[in-house]
This record gives structure tokens, C-alpha cells and sequence, in this order.
């Protein structure tokens, strides 16, 4: 504490940073005063050409077919024709008793839940 009152004695507590008197009310004057001045071009307006009237149609056209063309390709069956068929048949399997019993007991479902999930895969 001793250091800064000594430091504050020796420089003093006024601020000693200044502008002249009105700078602040003659500043936006002077400024405009140095720019130079702007000469405005002149505006040319000329009739659009028949490209541009309809480029943006052109586009929008190009855009929705290409859209329609990644629908058309994403959406597409990849699988042959042929195996198709024999997709088309659903597939069973015969697992033995002992193994039914043994997911049972460690699927750690009570007996209604146990129907509820039967009926609801009837159901389907």
C-alpha cells in the first residue's frame, strides 16, 4: 500500500489526456471535408435476354428431376428378380424344447408378459 500511495504522490490522480476544446462538434465536418468526392456511375438499364428470363426455371426443372432421379435410385429393390421369390416365403425354423425353456427362464419375464408378447406376435 505504502509503494502505490508513493507511486500516486509522484504522478497525481489527474488525467492528462486532453482534446482541444469543440473537436468532438467540428470532427464529422472536417472528415467530409478531406473525402474526396464520389462520382456516380451511370446506371445502364438494358432489357434482360430471353436466357436469363427463363434461367431460373431451367434450374428449378433440372433440381426437381434430379431429385426425382435419387428417389427413383435409392427407392429401387436391389435383390434379382428370381431370388425375390424365394424371399417372398417366410422363413421357419425348429428349435428344440430345451433351448425355448433355457431363453425362458433367463429372459427374466413374468407369465402375463410373456402372453402379452405371444399375442401381439400373433397379431402381426
Amino acid at each position: 500500500m505504502k509503494e502505490e500511495d508513493n507511486i500516486l504522490k509522484k504522478v497525481g490522480k489527474e488525467n492528462v489526456f486532453r482534446v482541444p476544446d469543440g473537436y468532438f462538434e467540428n470532427l464529422t465536418s472536417e472528415v467530409m471535408s478531406r473525402l474526396p468526392e464520389k462520382e456516380t456511375p451511370a446506371i445502364i438499364k438494358r432489357e434482360p435476354t430471353k436466357w436469363e428470363r427463363i434461367k431460373p426455371w431451367v434450374y428449378m426443372t433440372a433440381m426437381f428431376a434430379g431429385a426425382a432421379l435419387i428417389i427413383r435410385v435409392a427407392s429401387t429393390d436391389r435383390t434379382p428378380v428370381n431370388n425375390r421369390m424365394a424371399m417372398d416365403e417366410p422363413e421357419t425354423e425348429v428349435v428344440s424344447d430345451e433351448y425355448i425353456s433355457a431363453v425362458l427362464d433367463n429372459s427374466m419375464l413374468d407369465d402375463y408378459s410373456l402372453y402379452v408378447y405371444l399375442t401381439d406376435a400373433g397379431a402381426e
